[in-house]
């Protein structure tokens, strides 16, 4: 099974072992007071975040919940707004469900706040953790080699998404997954070891539709994380209904 998207939703299933996880990448809690703080106002999604997740939770019924980074919103001390929500959205879930998050370059000091929690949280650094037979990075450093000799490799960090045009000019921007044979080398190179890797690399989308991106398939556009695009060979973009774009340099 591997790493499998949940058809419409910016989630995926994956296979770990004796676990059943579900993966959620950059939640972003808080993000609207990090907006307000740079002159955007908008209004507070924070319910329909923690609802459409614990919805989600009860429908797949998952052994873990595995947050690929970016769980809260600001990079130092999370504010009174980003708290509250994730108390909240802690309080909504099973309490006897466990949790991994491997922490972002958003997550600053989450540690205090979530020994406040009734789940069980494993809390990892960036560079990632292995679980079963899938690695699981946020993207913003290199993964470690223990999660590169996985068979899959989940990183987040990217947001990424493509920009689709129509006949008379109209464009729109979608949330896709990355998807492709993932490239050993840089990896061997920043590591200086001849690691063994034959693993597919999954680049997720962002739970938070307010966080932006990087669009994938629009020229001159970087990547953030150190080892895109390189990293991955031939990738693939998804679209989050399942929609096979292809190459997604050429879409």
């Amino acid at each position: 099974m591997g790493v499998e998207p949940i058809p419409g939703e910016p989630a995926a299933v994956a296979a770990c072992g004796d676990e059943r996880a579900l993966v959620v990448a950059d939640f972003h809690a808080g993000i609207e007071a990090g907006l307000r703080r740079d002159g955007v106002e908008l209004p507070d999604h924070a319910p329909d975040r923690r609802d459409s997740l614990v919805d989600l939770v009860a429908r797949e019924r998952p052994d873990r919940l595995a947050f690929l980074g970016d769980l809260g919103h600001a990079i130092g001390d999370p504010g009174r707004e980003e708290r509250a929500e994730l108390l909240a959205l802690f309080g909504a879930l099973p309490a006897d469900l466990p949790v991994t998050l491997v922490k972002g370059n958003h997550d600053g000091d989450l540690e205090s706040l979530l020994d406040r929690v009734d789940q069980s949280v494993a809390v990892t650094p960036g560079h990632g953790v292995r679980i079963g037979d899938v690695g699981f990075a946020h993207g913003h450093t290199w993964p470690s080699p223990d999660v590169l000799r996985a068979g899959v490799v989940c990183v987040a960090h990217e947001h990424p998404v493509v920009r689709l045009e129509d006949e008379v000019g109209g464009a729109r921007v979608e949330r896709v997954w990355l998807r492709g044979d993932l490239n050993p080398d840089p990896f061997r190179e920043f590591h200086e070891s001849d690691l063994e890797i034959d693993a597919e690399l999954v680049v997720c989308p962002a739970y938070s539709d307010l966080s932006g991106g990087t669009w994938v398939n629009v020229e001159g556009q970087e990547f953030l994380a150190p080892f895109l695009p390189d990293g991955l060979d031939d990738g693939e973009a998804y679209l989050l209904n399942g929609t096979r774009l292809g190459n997604y340099r050429r879409v």
